[in-house]
Formats: C-alpha cells, sequence, structure tokens
C-alpha cells in the first residue's frame, strides 16, 4: 500500500515536471523541469524493481543529457533587437 502511494507521488511529480518543461519560456528552466522528469523517471524506476535501468536514466538522461543542453543554450547567442525594428 506504501509503496503504491509513493508511486502515485512521484508520478505527480513528473506530470507537474512536465508541464512546468513546456510552459517556461526560458531555455534553461525547461531543461531543468525536464532534469526532474528524468530523475523522477529514474526514481520511478527503481521502484518497479530495475535498479540498473534506474541508473542508466539517472546518469544519462538527468546527467548527461541535462549538462549537453545547457552547454548549448550558453552556446547559442540571441541577436539582439534594434529599437522600432524587428528582431530579424
Amino acid at each position: 500500500m506504501m509503496n503504491s502511494a509513493v508511486q502515485l507521488l512521484v508520478l505527480a511529480v513528473m506530470a507537474v515536471a512536465g508541464f512546468f518543461a513546456l510552459w517556461f519560456k526560458d531555455l534553461i528552466s525547461s531543461v531543468i523541469s525536464l532534469a526532474v522528469f528524468s530523475l523522477m523517471m529514474a526514481l520511478e524506476f527503481y521502484l518497479l524493481q530495475a535498479p540498473d535501468v534506474a541508473i542508466a536514466e539517472a546518469a544519462i538522461g538527468a546527467g548527461l543529457s541535462t549538462t549537453i543542453f545547457i552547454i548549448t543554450i550558453r552556446a547559442c547567442r540571441r541577436p539582439k533587437s534594434r529599437e522600432g525594428g524587428k528582431e530579424w
């Protein structure tokens, strides 16, 4: 009974993190939300007694992918808008 309550809590956090990943306009915030989603997915895999999949999800899904996304976003520059003109 307790295990199913924890699983429902993890799934609720996953749903909220997924919603915020789509809701945020800032890309860094969206990437952080996706990292939270991935960590919750790793926890769900662990609760489903698949620790090898959980470790892979935490390392690759949350760790490596988040790092690559943040490095890529920081490397890109937004164009400066001109006064009275269009951005592009």
